[in-house]
């Protein structure tokens, strides 16, 4: 069976055409964003994260020429390599979950956070300023930063507008989109936030981004996959007494709360989700409750690399560490549709398709 044309491989990136664009890209977690920039042709100099099973398989699979294992904070007074102050995009995804419509919000800012063992705790909603420190140290022509659509709701529009002021006192003119991943090629959908903004010499008119790519269904993405071996299935297969009770009487498409209204009872397993093959994948998540369609089962890794639109071959310690990577990254795909059009619109490159 022919590959869909949603599915690629590490070697495609080197095989992209180069565009001479340098990019560093900040909280780079798996790679999702700096594998999203070389489709588009972009080289990454430089990369940066807090933690250190982050960086391992960022090295791992994209080898950067420079990698920095810390807070970004750090990168403000340390000694950095001159290229570093010749950048045409620092890139940024700012830890999230803070605005997150599914986290606790306004009741963790300002509060001193961390999500996974080994990371130094950190106030995630200062991040992002610390991001646009780093801008300001070290000026690159242009800074694309990404978050959860949560920032445009509620009192997070007075830290968006923040964000925005801050941009601006810098040097900087800064345009913010609402882009959904299925809009660009990505077989899930995934609402993002990306701030763009171009620095103020730099004579360009406004940034269009409208990216209007087919809808790929997860049926569709995961087409040629082929039937689960035996630890795959060992992993994954259900063995619990809510998924045993439940995804049964759930509908593709759906999650078990509907269910269990259905039965009458009060609302909840709602974050347990049963995916439709007709339909693109719902958000994926840091936390492995998607199921599939039609197996009793949990995704495969293989399968979350399809829908994440993550490459057939990335590599990670375990199926369970590679989804959480993908849950935490934006779509590769969805980094490309936005790097495309600023390298094309603001940066001066020349795209044949």
């Amino acid at each position: 069976m022919m590959k869909p044309d949603c599915a690629w491989t590490l070697e495609d990136l080197e095989r992209a055409p180069k565009n001479g664009i340098k990019v560093m890209s900040t909280f780079a977690c798996g790679g999702g964003s700096s594998m999203g920039y070389k489709r588009a042709g972009c080289d990454i100099v430089a990369a940066n994260d807090i933690d250190p099973e982050m960086a391992y398989h960022y090295q791992l699979n994209l080898k950067p020429k420079h990698y920095f294992l810390a807070p970004i904070g750090d990168l403000l007074t340390a000694k950095l390599p001159q290229e570093l102050y010749e950048l045409d995009i620092l890139d940024g995804s700012p830890p999230c979950s803070t605005f997150s419509m599914a986290g606790s919000r306004e009741k963790a800012w300002g509060k001193n956070k961390h999500f996974r063992e080994g990371q130094a705790k950190q106030v995630l909603s200062d991040l992002f300023f610390d991001y646009l420190s780093l801008v300001d140290r070290l000026k690159p022509k242009v800074a694309i930063a990404e978050n959860v659509k949560g920032m445009l709701v509620g009192n997070a529009k007075g830290y968006t507008k923040a964000l925005m002021s801050r941009f601006k006192e810098i040097g900087y003119k800064p345009q913010l989109f609402l882009l959904n991943a299925i809009d660009c090629g990505v077989p899930q959908k995934r609402e993002r936030v990306f701030f763009c903004a171009i620095r103020n010499d730099i004579k360009k008119p406004k940034l269009l981004l409208n990216p209007k790519h087919r809808l790929i269904a997860c049926g569709e993405a995961c087409q040629d996959l082929q039937e689960l071996t035996k630890d795959e299935m060992e992993q994954t297969s259900h063995k619990n007494e809510t998924d045993l009770t439940w995804w049964p009487k759930t509908k593709p498409g759906s999650d078990y709360a509907d269910a269990v209204m259905a039965q009458g009872l009060n609302r909840k397993l709602w974050n347990h989700k049963k995916l439709s093959q007709s339909r693109p994948s719902c958000t994926l998540t840091a936390t492995d409750m998607i199921n599939h369609w039609s197996s009793p089962r949990r995704l495969s890794f293989r399968e979350w690399k399809r829908l994440g639109s993550f490459p057939d071959d990335y590599k990670a310690k375990s199926d369970k560490i590679g989804k959480y990577m993908i849950g935490m990254s934006v779509p590769p795909k969805m980094t490309e549709a936005v790097a495309r059009a600023v390298c094309e619109q603001w940066l001066g490159v020349r795209y044949d398709n």
